[in-house]
C-alpha cells in the first residue's frame, strides 16, 4: 500500500466505511468484546505490579501525581491517535499515519523502532513468566520454560486474529478482575468496613503521616514520572488491532473515550488503595511489592500466591499482544515495502505468517541473549529501546499536527472523534513528553537508556532518509 491511499483504507471493499474486510488481506476475526479487552488490559502492564513500590519508594504520596501527569499524557496521546484511526483504521497505526503525513522516512524509522522494541520486550515478559513458572515446578528449567512460552503464543496468533483475541480477551479479563476486586476490597478496609480485616483502616491518614504528601521534595515527582512512564506502553495496541475488527471506527472511537476511566481505575485507583493501606515508607512495599504489601496488611491468605499468578497473567497478556503487535508493524511496513515483502503475505486465514515467525526468530534470539549475555549484548538492547515509548508518543503528535490539515482538506467527515483544544493541547503534549526526555538525560539512572535509544532512533532515522532519498531519486530517473 502507498503512503497515497491511506486514507482510502477503510476496511470495506464496498465503500462503507469502517465495516466489513480489510482492504490489505488480513481478516476481520476480532469481535468487539475482543477489542473492549484489548482496549482495557493493554493499559495494565507488569510493570503496574512490579514496579510501583519502587516509585513509591522514591516520591511517597506524590507518585499519585507522578501517574496524573503520565496518565494524562497518555490520554491526550490516545485522543490523538484515535482521531487518526478512527479516520483511517490501518494495521500499522502511528506509523502509516506517520507515513502518510510527515514522509516514508518517518513511517519507516517509528515502525521499525516499535517493532524492534517489541520483540525486546518479547525476551523481558519471557524471562519473567519462565522465572515466576520455574518457582512453581522447578524441575523444568527456567530456559525450557521462556521457551514453552514462547512456542505457545506463537502458536496461538498463527492459528487466527481470533485466536489472539480469545486469549487476550481471557488474559485481560482476569487482570481487570483482579484490580476491580483489590480496589473494592482495599477501599472497605481502608474506612475500617470490611469484615475480618487486620488493618484498622486509616482513612486518608497515611497520605500525609509520614513527612507529609511530598515527603521527598516536589522535585520526586519527576523522578516518578521516569519510573512509571514505560508501565503505559501499550495503550495504542487497540489502534493496530482494530484494523482487524468487525467495526474498526466505531472500536477505536469507544476506546479512546474510555481510556481516561482506564487510567483512572486501574493506575490512581489501585496505587491510591495502596497508599491508604500503608504508610509510603513501610518497607513491606519494596521487599514483597506494593499490591503484596496491601493484601498483607488486610490478611488476605496467600497474597504472593496470588500475586504472582496475576502478574503472570499480565506477562502472558504483554507476551501475547507483544508478538501480535510486532508482527502487525512488520506487517505493515512490508506492504509499504519498507520491509521484506514476505512480511505482507497472508495466508487462507488472514495471518501474515512471515511475520509473525520473523518477528519470533528476533525474540527467541533476545531470549538466548539474555542467558547468555544478559550484561553485555542484552543489556544493550534492553536500554537501547527503553525510551522508544516516548519517542513513539512524540510522533503521534506532530503526526496528528499535520494528519488534520490532510484530514480538513481531504475527508472532514471522517473526523469523528477530534482531539480537544487542537493544535494547542497537542503542542503542549509534545512539549511535555520532551521535557520528560530531556530529563532523563539529566538523570543518573535514565542517562545511559535514554543516550542509547536516542543514538539507535538517530541510526535507523538516518537510515530511513537515505533509503527515501534513494526512492525520490530513482522515480525522478
Amino acid at each position: 500500500m502507498s503512503s497515497t491511499t491511506t486514507l482510502q483504507k477503510e476496511g470495506d471493499p464496498t465503500g462503507n466505511p469502517g465495516e466489513g474486510q480489510p482492504s490489505d488481506g488480513l481478516k476481520a476475526g476480532l469481535k468487539n468484546r475482543h477489542l473492549s479487552m484489548i482496549a482495557i488490559g493493554g493499559v495494565i502492564g507488569a510493570g503496574l505490579f512490579v514496579g510501583s513500590g519502587g516509585g513509591i519508594a522514591k516520591a511517597g504520596p506524590a507518585i499519585l501525581i507522578s501517574y496524573a501527569l503520565v496518565g494524562a499524557m497518555v490520554v491526550f496521546v490516545m485522543r490523538m491517535l484515535g482521531e487518526m484511526a478512527a479516520a483511517s483504521p490501518n494495521s500499522g497505526s502511528f506509523s502509516a499515519y506517520a507515513d502518510r503525513a510527515l514522509g516514508r522516512w518517518a513511517g519507516f524509522s517509528i515502525g521499525w523502532l516499535y517493532w524492534f522494541f517489541w520483540v525486546v520486550v518479547l525476551a523481558v515478559e519471557a524471562t519473567a513468566g519462565a522465572a515466576i513458572l520455574e518457582s512453581w515446578i522447578p524441575a523444568v528449567p527456567q530456559w525450557a520454560w521462556a521457551l514453552i512460552v514462547m512456542a505457545v503464543l506463537t502458536a496461538t496468533n498463527l492459528g487466527s486474529v481470533a485466536s489472539y483475541g480469545e486469549f487476550e480477551f481471557w488474559f485481560a479479563g482476569i487482570k481487570v478482575v483482579a484490580i476491580g476486586a483489590f480496589v473494592i476490597v482495599g477501599m472497605l478496609a481502608v474506612f475500617g468496613l470490611l469484615p475480618g480485616s487486620d488493618n484498622p483502616g486509616s482513612g486518608f491518614a497515611h497520605l500525609t503521616d509520614a513527612g507529609g504528601f511530598f515527603p521527598n521534595g516536589y522535585g520526586a515527582v519527576l523522578t516518578g514520572v521516569l519510573m512509571v512512564v514505560f508501565s503505559f506502553m501499550g495503550s495504542e495496541i487497540v489502534t493496530l488491532a482494530a484494523g482487524e475488527s468487525e467495526n474498526p471506527r466505531k472500536a477505536v472511537t469507544r476506546a479512546t473515550n474510555s481510556v481516561i476511566w482506564r487510567i483512572g481505575v486501574f493506575y490512581l485507583g489501585s496505587i491510591f488503595i495502596v497508599l491508604t493501606l500503608l504508610p509510603w515508607n513501610d518497607k513491606s512495599i519494596t521487599e514483597k511489592g506494593s499490591y503484596v504489601a496491601a493484601l498483607d496488611s488486610i490478611g488476605i491468605a496467600h497474597a504472593g500466591t496470588i500475586m504472582e499468578v496475576i502478574v503472570l497473567t499480565a506477562v502472558l497478556s504483554c507476551l501475547n499482544s507483544g508478538l501480535y503487535t510486532a508482527s502487525r508493524m512488520a506487517f505493515s511496513l512490508g506492504e509499504r515495502g519498507d520491509a521484506p515483502k514476505a512480511f505482507a503475505k497472508v495466508n487462507k486465514n488472514g495471518v501474515p505468517v512471515a511475520a509473525i515467525l520473523g518477528s519470533t526468530v528476533f525474540g527467541f534470539v533476545a531470549v538466548y541473549f539474555n542467558y547468555a549475555f544478559k550484561d553485555t549484548v542484552f543489556n544493550f538492547l534492553l536500554n537501547s529501546s527503553g525510551a522508544i515509548a516516548l519517542f513513539v508518543w512524540l510522533v503521534i503528535c506532530f503526526t496528528q499536527l499535520k494528519m488534520r490539515g490532510i484530514l480538513v482538506r481531504e475527508a472532514p467527515e471522517k473526523l469523528t472523534v477530534k482531539m480537544w483544544l487542537f493544535p494547542w493541547l497537542t503542542w503542549a503534549t509534545a512539549a511535555l513528553i520532551m521535557f520528560v526526555i530531556g530529563y532523563m538525560f539529566v538523570d543518573d539512572a535514565n542517562r545511559e537508556v535514554v543516550t542509547l535509544s536516542t543514538l539507535v532512533a538517530g541510526l535507523v532515522v538516518l537510515v530511513g532518509v537515505v533509503l527515501d532519498f534513494r526512492r525520490k531519486r530513482a522515480l525522478q530517473g
